[in-house]
């Protein structure tokens, strides 16, 4: 009876959950929905842009251009990231302090290795990761540079996957462009019918609507999304390496919720920036040239 009484309880740990991100998804109809209402308003008709050939022209050009400048692997992983666009899987920081906060208060009643049970059942893989080093006993700069490495490498993978579509959003317009002069050649073949001519160029300049619709209502800002995922994620897995160190050096629970509350007072401050993304970690610069000694 004892012994149970002396067991540590574990740790309820929280889910990560998906939900819609009603900004991109509404930003997406709204443009569209802007774009096609002005054109119904100065008397267009929404047929005038529906142009398959032209859609299929822009589409095919501009991925056949993503494809020619981007690695294969690089290119598949942007596609498997299109859905974080306009669905949100990330952790919230106030949910990742609550839970560190809990794996702070047991591990200061029962020591530190009472978590291994409770690391390994973790949802979040760099959060398990860094417990599971904590547990065996590595030395505390070690797992810091461990997964601050870890971040380094991810944050230049996900600005790779975010330059796909930015690498989209130069080509459209000038493969509209293509698509406007192959248009106009068509119709430069019926010259006789001048009737026919004024039509024909209307439905050129179509393929230019899709390449400059394309890169600046949806690749460009696929982009600049991907990039403040990126940037939310790493708020996230700081927060988390600060936290297990807090852990590890033994704070006290309260102190280490105070020093994490800073982290969602920055992520609730950052959409109000609006500058873009945090910049590409860069790996630690060697020594500085040696002290000069004392003359």
């Amino acid at each position: 009876m004892a012994d149970q009484l002396a067991k540590p309880k574990p740790v309820a740990l929280k889910l990560i959950t998906a939900r819609p991100d009603l900004a991109s998804i509404g930003g997406l109809v709204l443009s569209v929905g802007g774009i096609l209402g002005g054109l119904l308003l100065e008397g267009g008709k929404i047929r005038d842009v529906a142009q398959i050939t032209a859609a299929l022209i822009v589409l095919g050009g501009t991925i056949g251009a993503v494809m020619v400048t981007t690695p294969l692997r690089v290119l598949m992983r942007a596609i498997q990231k299109l859905g974080i666009v306009f669905v949100e899987k990330s952790q919230q920081p106030q949910q990742a302090v609550d839970e560190i906060i809990s794996f702070a208060t047991k591990a200061r009643k029962h020591g530190i290795v009472s978590l291994e049970h409770d690391a390994d059942r973790v949802p979040d893989e760099f959060l398990r990761k860094a417990l599971n080093l904590a547990v065996d006993g590595t030395d505390l700069d070690a797992i810091r540079k461990m997964m601050e490495l870890e971040m380094t490498l991810e944050e230049h993978g996900a600005e790779a996957e975010a330059k796909v579509y930015e690498a989209a959003g130069g080509y459209a317009p000038t493969v509209g462009i293509i698509g406007a002069v192959l248009g106009l050649i068509q119709v430069m073949k019926h010259l006789e019918n001048i009737d026919e001519v004024g039509r024909g160029i209307a439905v050129a300049f179509v393929a230019t609507v899709y390449g400059v619709g394309s890169a600046n209502l949806f690749f460009l800002p696929a982009a600049s999304k991907l990039r403040a995922r990126t940037h939310q994620a790493m708020q996230i897995k700081e927060l988390m390496l600060e936290g297990v160190v807090a852990i590890i050096e033994g704070l006290n629970p309260k102190l280490i919720r105070t020093k994490l509350e800073a982290y969602t007072r920055e992520a609730a401050a950052a959409p109000a920036k609006g500058k873009g993304a945090k910049p590409i970690r860069q790996a630690p610069a060697p020594s500085a040239e040696p002290q000069r000694e004392a003359s």
